[in-house]
């Protein structure tokens, strides 16, 4: 599979002394022949990880580019992947997509990134994108297919491309499904602090209606259970994952008087909004007040105190979610449900009661929201 043209002038876009580097050269430099270097460049998992070092290393030395264009009008494919985010600045995303520019990498896609940003125009726009066959396949983090809202109400659009769902789970669709287990993980960060004694512990909720919220409400609801706890709907604060309404939340919390001893944030971004708040007010955390998170971003270990909270494999997410797609484009079969394992991070947010400096239960009653 040779990538010059008929005129013996190669494809490729970087120019070594007098002429082009030609695929011929990486081949001669790694001691394969040139359909094994378009192998490893295509379809890697085709290839020995001995060649394809071999072929990776002449490439580098060479400086040799392969011509996309002409690779595309071969095979009638883009080698590109679109990646749909509810929300670019939030910093969770950043391993997930990582993840998954290490894995199309390795196949020889590249990705695009869209940043839906709750528009609907922008997600039209996307639909149309996908749907005119501007990419091979689409890794939806949105948490519903193009045309439908998080309920599921609406007609998807026709989009006859590969799908993948990752992270958010989307109901009712057939196409493979990443994620963790949500409501594993809140029951199990829920019984921790209830195995450090607390019996007053607030929970601050994710956005309404969103599928991850309702999965993590339930079990807050499951790990109060086990430990024989009251479910009480005044310690249920509203939050949407972000900073801002973490801040919120410790506003709410400051204002009274008596207060929970721990605090259940279902984003880490929420529980350092809370952090920041509690502190400025004068309280100590966890002195006063223990406060856990939920993902593991970059900036819960190093913010102060440091965050309790549970790890999602967010590069693996993004990994699999890719290696999910990648068979899918070339035509091997995939499983439809994947769960990655989390983890429990303990760290100085969080401290057994007795150790704290006591304080009462909350008792004065602010309107709940509970998730539906």
């Amino acid at each position: 599979m040779d990538e010059s043209g008929p005129s013996g002038k190669s494809n490729g876009a970087v120019v070594s002394g007098s002429r082009a580097v030609r695929i011929q050269d990486v081949a001669r430099l790694a001691e394969v022949s040139t359909a094994t270097v378009s192998r490893a460049l295509a379809s890697p998992e085709r290839v020995s990880p001995e060649a394809r070092a071999r072929v990776l290393e002449a490439i580098a030395k060479t400086g040799y580019v392969p011509n996309p264009a002409a690779r595309s009008l071969r095979s009638q494919k883009t080698y590109m992947v679109l990646v749909v985010l509810p929300d670019l600045a939030n910093t969770f995303f950043s391993r997930i997509l990582r993840g998954i520019e290490e894995r199309l990498f390795e196949a020889g896609y590249g990705m695009i990134i869209s940043d839906l940003d709750g528009s609907p125009e922008k997600e039209a726009h996307f639909a149309a994108f996908t749907a005119a066959g501007r990419v091979d396949g689409a890794i939806l983090l949105n948490g519903h297919l193009f045309g439908q809202n998080r309920e599921g109400k609406g007609a998807p659009a026709r989009i006859g491309i590969p799908l993948v769902a990752l992270c958010e789970a989307i109901p009712f669709a057939d196409i493979p499904q990443i994620e963790i287990d949500n409501r594993g993980a809140a029951r199990r960060m829920t019984g921790h602090l209830a195995s450090l004694g607390h019996r007053s512990i607030a929970y601050v909720s994710g956005p309404q209606n969103n599928v991850l919220e309702r999965e993590r409400f339930l079990g807050y609801q499951d790990g109060l259970e086990a430990a024989g706890l009251p479910f009480d709907p005044a310690l249920v604060l509203p939050g949407d994952y972000t900073i801002e309404s973490g801040r919120a939340a410790g506003q709410v919390l400051v204002a009274h008087s008596t207060r929970p001893t721990a605090v259940f944030c279902t984003s880490d971004e929420m529980a350092i909004g809370l952090m920041r708040t509690l502190l400025s007010a004068g309280l100590k955390v966890p002195g006063d007040i223990s406060v856990a998170g939920f993902d593991d971003i970059e900036f819960a270990a190093v913010a102060e105190p440091a965050l309790t909270t549970i790890r999602q494999p967010r590069r693996e997410l993004g990994q699999t979610a890719a290696a999910v797609l990648i068979d899918l484009l070339q035509g091997r079969p995939s499983p439809l449900r994947i769960r990655l394992e989390t983890e429990l991070v303990l760290r100085d947010s969080v401290a057994p009661l007795q150790t704290m400096e006591k304080a009462p239960a909350m008792t004065t009653r602010t309107k709940a929201i509970k998730p539906t």
